[in-house]
């Protein structure tokens, strides 16, 4: 249990490597050695990784079948978990599902007893926490949510960003920051291994915002050069939109769920009928739009494929296993939110599945105009992204994380080849106008690049093959499945035929077609790199072909497998409990389907074959220059070219008008309605200042203080004659004045 309950120091040590590097980096082994503290800090952690995920099959494999849901909080402390606390207390009825629509349709208590009888073991998540920060009466925790989803990406993340960095270390030797690479390189391992650990809503907003921090100065990284700068801007811009979706999703779970941050506890809730629908939907809208920022999703994709801008090995890491997969997972672990908010169970559409089969179709098309091969990888990721978002619309779970495992090993290949194919070529990326024939001249960098395809393509019997069909087969639309989501699996299959047919058009640009054109700017003809760019496409290639294998259905074309064979991955990462959709009426796993297996690598290897026809063979003749001869294809040659006009829509028609119009009219409004009212408000004061001034001040105030001065003085003047000197005069006055008074007195006393 010890690697269970201390995971937090895997981001703890790229943590460590980036202050040391970032503080002392230079002076401790000099500007060009950075790499030797990355590598070897991210290298313990990826031990650590497979010390973990080797503790969790043991803790899954060796676990008791389930016998209650309360099995399921073993491992949750009751610090970090009100529901674990409650369990703790009150037992099995602190979380008995609540009668409403959604809970019924997912079928959660039979699922369960069903589960129960049939001995399926429990993966029991194992949560620790500790106290944060406090907000009178509020504690926040923060802490570290370990189970098989979590450890699938810690083994994913450490293993990319581990040869990534070997792989770096030759590719940007002699970089003008290249300790300032390292760094970043570091924090955003350790960002994206932070947000994958998070117990809690409020600690994966940390980690989600740090990993776009950390993409913003990666893809910038050459800042001096604009449309680097620019890309980095837009990507973060592009995040930011997302983002408030995120932030406000979160926010209504944390009111919703009864004032708690923890994953386990909204989970529960939702999944238990304790959160309203209305509250789920919503949520669950507000977090698609943060998906489809951070996961690339049309129409907020944009920014991904100009972050092709950042240097190669960048490009890996941010469209591999870290940054663009922060969606997908995001979405995986607060699943009953979705699930049930969106009504996935039994339904034939949704607005995740829309979102992700649009995705994976447009977004393919885009890979067909592309000249830059590292543009048609990023396309390729936006679809596939696609792939994933589809799988989790359609209640295919596991089918979704799967395909991210396997994704991430044939996508970094493939990056890491056009970083292998740009070193050894002139750093260019061009490959239409200059690259051509390098099969002979760069084998190594050819092979695994072709094997990677294969993958990417759903190539029997490579890893795309695998995670893909599972895909397909848990839209239901041509088996059983959670639903009967027809439109995704066609848009799915068409995207499926795109993505042969793009990738191996790039084969044909980079490795055949005629002879290297390029310039390697006096560094001879092009040739293999070394083992540090060659070794990290080997291993990954290796990954991209067997990787599938970790998930081998039951039953395949008629044979059975061996129980040990099949579906680990579905046993280890799949939770099971009541913080999970129970496998009944709501959530079934689709089973192998031959025929759509069958048919899914045909259609794949129909765009294989007919883009081989088109280039290789000069065959398909109507095809050539069609776009010349005919308007219908050249103007959707037009609308790919200039990627459906989002980018105009978005800089020219909505940034341009903030920027001109809108601006211009604020300026106006300012300047004579707000100023105007300001200098009316003004001259209005100076007008009533002077007529103060001028008739109240001067002319009641001052005459009256100057008439009673006036008065006093010819009262004085007039009472000073009186004073003559003589005593007689004086005696005179003084008896009249006594006289007087005498006179009033007896008046008064009457």
């Amino acid at each position: 249990m010890w690697f269970l309950t201390h995971p937090w120091l895997i981001p703890a040590l790229p943590t460590l490597g980036f202050v040391v590097i970032l503080l002392l980096g230079k002076r401790l082994l000099g500007p060009a050695r950075a790499h030797w503290i990355a590598i070897s800090l991210v290298a313990v952690a990826f031990v650590l990784a497979l010390g973990t995920a080797g503790a969790w099959i043991s803790h899954s494999d060796h676990d008791t079948p389930v016998t209650s849901e309360v099995a399921g909080y073993a491992h949750v402390d009751p610090k970090c978990s009100q529901v674990a606390a409650s369990v703790a207390a009150e037992g099995e009825e602190a979380i008995a599902p609540v009668a409403t629509a959604h809970t019924s349709e997912a079928g959660h208590g039979e699922a369960e007893g069903e589960a129960a009888e049939g001995g399926e073991s429990m993966s029991q998540p194992v949560v620790r926490c500790a106290s944060w920060w406090s907000n009178g009466d509020s504690q926040f925790n923060i802490g570290t949510m370990l189970d098989g989803q979590s450890v699938l990406m810690l083994v994913v993340v450490t293993l990319v960003s581990l040869l990534v960095h070997i792989y770096s270390s030759e590719y940007v030797k002699g970089d003008r920051r290249y300790t300032h690479f390292y760094a970043f390189l570091q924090l955003f391992t350790a960002s994206m291994l932070f947000f994958v650990l998070a117990e809690n809503t409020l600690q994966m907003i940390v980690g989600w915002e740090l990993v776009g921090l950390c993409s913003f100065a990666l893809i910038g990284h050459w800042w001096e050069e604009k449309p680097n700068s620019d890309a980095a801007l837009k990507a973060f811009i592009t995040n930011r939109v997302g983002d408030v979706g995120l932030l406000v999703g979160t926010i209504i779970l944390f009111f919703s769920a009864g004032g708690t941050w923890n994953v386990i506890d909204i989970n529960t809730r939702a999944n238990t009928g304790r959160i309203s629908h209305t509250a789920l939907l919503v949520a669950s809208c507000c977090l698609i739009a943060a998906v489809m920022s951070k996961s690339g999703q049309f129409v907020l994709h944009t920014w991904l494929p100009d972050a092709m801008a950042g240097p190669t090995p960048v490009s890996a890491l941010i469209h591999a296993a870290t940054m663009v997969v922060a969606g997908i997972y995001m979405v995986a672990r607060l699943y009953p939110v979705f699930f049930h908010g969106l009504s996935i169970g039994g339904s034939s559409i949704n607005l995740l599945a829309v979102v992700g089969a649009v995705t994976g179709l447009f977004g393919s098309l885009l890979a067909f105009v592309q000249k830059d091969i590292k543009k048609v990888l990023a396309y390729s990721t936006v679809s596939q992204l696609g792939f994933m978002v589809t799988a989790l619309g359609v209640g295919a779970w596991t089918a979704a994380l799967f395909h991210l495992f396997t994704h991430a090993f044939f996508k970094a290949c493939l990056f890491l080849g056009a970083g292998s194919l740009s070193h050894a070529a002139g750093h260019s990326f061009n490959m239409v106008d200059d690259m051509g024939g390098l099969r002979k001249k760069m084998p190594t960098t050819f092979w695994t690049y072709v094997i990677a395809t294969g993958a990417l393509a759903g190539i029997f019997p490579l890893a795309g093959f695998w995670s893909k069909d599972e895909i397909l087969a848990g839209t239901g639309g041509a088996n059983d499945g959670v639903g009967t989501y027809y439109f995704a699996l066609i848009m799915l299959l068409l995207a499926a035929f795109c993505t042969a047919a793009y990738m191996t058009r790039t084969i044909w640009y980079v490795f055949y077609n005629g002879e290297f054109k390029g310039d390697t700017h006096g560094h001879g003809d092009p040739h293999e790199n070394g083992p540090r760019i060659a070794v990290p496409l080997v291993i990954l290639a290796t990954l991209g072909a067997v990787a599938g294998f970790a998930n081998l259905p039951k039953k395949m074309l008629g044979i059975e497998m061996p129980e040990s064979l099949a579906l680990r991955f579905e046993h280890l990462v799949e939770p099971v409990g009541a913080f999970f959709p129970g496998h009944g009426v709501g959530f079934t796993h689709a089973e192998f389907n031959n025929l759509l297996a069958i048919g899914s690598l045909l259609v794949a290897l129909a765009g294989v074959g007919i883009v081989y026809a088109f280039y290789w063979k000069g065959a398909l003749r109507p095809l050539h220059g069609l776009a010349e001869r005919n308007g219908m294809a050249r103007l959707g040659k037009r609308i790919l070219e200039n990627k459906y006009y989002l980018d105009w829509l978005y800089t020219d028609v909505i940034v341009g008008f903030i920027k001109k119009p809108l601006a211009a009219a604020t300026y106006w409004f300012n300047q004579n309605v707000i100023d105007g009212v300001v200098n009316g408000v003004g001259k209005t004061a100076v007008a009533s200042a002077h007529i103060v001034y001028d008739q109240i001040d001067q002319g009641v105030v001052d005459g009256v203080v100057n008439g009673t001065a006036t008065f006093a003085t010819e009262t004085g003047g007039g009472l000073s004659k009186t004073q003559s000197g003589r005593l007689q005069q004086y005696a005179v006055l003084f008896f009249a004045a006594a006289a007087v008074m005498a006179g009033v007195l007896v008046l008064a006393v009457k």
